[in-house]
């Protein structure tokens, strides 16, 4: 069957691989939509490991329900991508995020896991969940990266009234805006380097302000927050960013990161020391917040359709990561259809 496959770098090429098997232990999928996320872009810039099948927001429809018995075949369905080993303090504690093992075989994230640059995927039966009549095929396939800007918000303890940065308008940031602004902060402002996004990001309502990234930017931040931010959410992770964090948010302040660099970052560490800043990461989400996401979109108390910009044919991955990564369109999330 087609797929889409990692080359070299910032380039893909549309090839075959061989369809998945029936297992009992794992639901086969035939994918419907698939997500790009930031941590894809990350692989495809660097064009490591050559030959991934990327993948790991997704929304599918059960062709083979494994051991799951309260699945059956054309049933939808999403799932976590991440691979637990089910049995250490990490899983006991419903914190799989954590699990050592949690990233070896994680679909679309791994060589052993195809993901949904393809039409079809075999699943961790115990990571499938069952997605309601009432949410959209895009929507399901938006829960994955939703359910990372939750998680980043619950590690944050934002309170009512906090006066916010989220650096980055790209997807995450933009989730994690939108899910600060529900916990209670009064004043959520994004920084972006692309003027376009930062534009939109105001346009959507998940932000009171957009400040450009550019020589005027600690100026702006300085009206925005005389004090500096109570939390500032870093959606980016190149020192940049996280070094930004750091000089914008107030004495005794939290900067949680959720942004990731595959390469080793430099910050002005003396910030964090004479600030006492509280410094955490994020990652991932727990199974609670991935459920908590679904529910939130079938009782419509969040929308993330506003954030879709299109859905391409699998042919068309190369262009959609290249207007991604272009530094001046708006567009922040693009599916691709692997049936097109």
């Amino acid at each position: 069957m087609k797929c889409v496959k990692i080359k070299d770098k910032k380039l893909f090429e549309v090839s075959e691989i061989e369809e998945p098997k029936q297992e009992e232990n794992k639901v086969m999928i035939e994918v419907l939509k698939t997500g790009i996320c930031g941590s894809d872009i990350h692989y495809w810039d660097l064009g490591q490991p050559a030959g991934l099948v990327m993948g790991h927001e997704f929304c599918g429809k059960v062709l083979y329900p494994a051991d799951r018995s309260d699945l059956n075949v054309g049933d939808r369905v999403t799932a976590l991508p991440i691979s637990p080993c089910g049995h250490c303090e990490a899983c006991l504690t419903g914190n799989p995020q954590y699990c050592l093992q949690t990233w070896n075989d994680a679909v679309g994230l791994s060589l052993t896991s195809p993901g949904g640059l393809t039409s079809k995927i075999n699943v961790r039966s115990d990571m499938v969940y069952k997605v309601p009549d009432n949410i959209s095929d895009e929507e399901v396939a938006m829960v994955e990266p939703t359910a990372v800007g939750l998680h980043a918000i619950h590690l944050a303890d934002i309170k009512v009234g906090d006066n916010v940065l989220v650096i980055g308008a790209g997807i995450i940031g933009l989730v994690t805006a939108m899910f600060a602004k529900l916990e209670g902060a009064s004043h959520v402002v994004i920084s972006e380097t692309n003027e376009a996004r930062g534009k939109k990001a105001l346009e959507l309502g998940v932000c009171d302000s957009f400040i450009h990234v550019d020589d005027k930017f600690m100026e702006s931040v300085n009206k925005e927050a005389p004090n500096g931010f109570d939390v500032v959410m870093d959606c980016c992770g190149n020192s940049p960013a996280v070094s930004t964090g750091l000089s914008c948010v107030k004495p005794g302040g939290e900067v949680v990161l959720v942004g990731v660099s595959m390469e080793q970052i430099t910050i002005p560490s003396i910030l964090a020391v004479t600030k006492e800043v509280v410094v955490k990461g994020a990652i991932a989400y727990t199974k609670d917040e991935f459920k908590t996401c679904i529910d939130l979109m079938s009782t419509k108390q969040i929308d993330v359709m506003k954030f879709l910009d299109k859905v391409l044919p699998l042919e068309e991955t190369q262009a959609a990561y290249e207007e991604l990564t272009s530094g001046v369109s708006p567009t922040v999330k693009i599916m691709i259809d692997p049936n097109k």
